[in-house]
């Protein structure tokens, strides 16, 4: 079912508007967030995450003003297949950490600012969710600032740690990061609504793992160190929809290998 928000320039601070993607699924909650970031009165823009390769979106976005930067949070597909084609539509660079997405850039390194459109966005490495996840930090919107954050802090519910790149130790300190920006950063998520303060949900999740992480350890004891990730699951999720089990098992897989790390 298509979300009212869909295709619709929605504003949500000073500095930044949203527009929702049309692929909503159980990983995607409503649909993958496209972030326009410009300051006001300035005619170009900065787009963040410009999503799967979907023309209708891609050329939605395009007309939104000149874009002179495309940022990527990470590279799975709902964030970030739609950047070369999309780059080809507005002829703009595109910035990731992983060089395979990069077009007349020279990557995401820590620290790096990128400064276009009025806006300053301020490049925090934020590991976890996946090897190349950054989280964006936009300086001067509104009186404590807001930061962009991928997958690694959604709008609602939990992340998954992709196990193929991802390391939860990576995770959990990079979190700790989120934990310590300004009281009242304003969350602007990679999927879901856009949260008050971004220590305050970093602090929430940072509680949730080590819960999740521990009745990981109890279940392997119960069921065996040499247990699969799915019977972990079957355990420690017996109260989740079991459509939310296949990523259930994604964040297992990479708790495992943390324990057997540590």
């Amino acid at each position: 079912m298509t979300h009212p928000a869909h295709g619709r320039l929605r504003a949500v601070t000073t500095s930044a508007s949203v527009l929702l993607c049309d692929n909503p699924s159980v990983m995607t909650l409503e649909g993958t967030n496209t972030w326009v970031l410009r300051a006001p009165g300035n005619e170009d823009c900065v787009v963040v995450d410009p999503g799967p390769r979907d023309e209708a979106h891609l050329q939605r976005v395009a007309a939104l003003g000149r874009v002179v930067a495309t940022v990527l949070t990470h590279g799975h597909d709902d964030h970030a297949e739609g950047a070369r084609r999309f780059a080809e539509i507005t002829g703009s660079t595109v910035h990731a950490v992983d060089p395979r997405l990069r077009l007349g850039t020279e990557g995401l390194p820590e620290g790096a600012v990128i400064a276009a459109a009025g806006v300053e966005l301020r490049v925090l490495a934020t590991p976890g969710h996946t090897g190349d996840s950054v989280c964006l930090v936009l300086d001067g919107d509104g009186e404590a600032g807001s930061v962009l954050t991928g997958d690694t802090v959604l709008g609602r519910g939990s992340t998954v740690i992709d196990p193929r790149t991802g390391e939860l130790g990576d995770y959990l300190a990079s979190l700790q990061r989120l934990a310590e920006l300004a009281p009242g950063t304003t969350v602007l998520p990679g999927h879901g609504p856009e949260l008050p303060d971004a220590g305050v949900v970093a602090r929430q999740y940072l509680v949730h793992r080590e819960q999740r992480l521990e009745q990981v350890r109890v279940a392997l004891g119960t069921l065996g160190t040499a247990a699969t990730a799915r019977q972990v699951v079957e355990l420690v999720y017996a109260d989740v929809d079991p459509a939310l089990w296949p990523a259930a098992e994604w964040s297992v897989q990479a708790q495992i290998r943390h324990l057997r790390s540590s």
